[in-house]
């Protein structure tokens, strides 16, 4: 039996936490769709803000985070960076 990850996702503004989770070969596999996740809440994000902070943060079956992915993201007009 492939044991279950459950995938938290926060960017700054919300917070969702897995119920179900999806099982995976290993925490190898699970960390690929945890950063294969941050990328396209990343996408998303682009479209809707200009600055962001997005985590993913994986959870073993017994509830202990095995994995977190965060990203930042920036996004300015030229002329205005900080």
């Amino acid at each position: 039996m492939m044991p279950r990850y459950f995938f938290d996702t926060h960017d700054g503004s919300w917070e969702a936490t897995d119920e179900n989770g999806q099982c995976f070969s290993g925490l190898e596999a699970a960390r690929v769709e945890a950063v294969r996740a941050l990328r396209d809440m990343a996408w998303d994000e682009l479209e809707r803000s200009d600055v962001s902070a997005m985590t993913v943060r994986v959870r073993d079956e017994d509830g202990q985070a095995v994995f977190v992915a965060t990203l930042s993201l920036t996004a300015e007009a030229a002329g205005t960076a900080r």
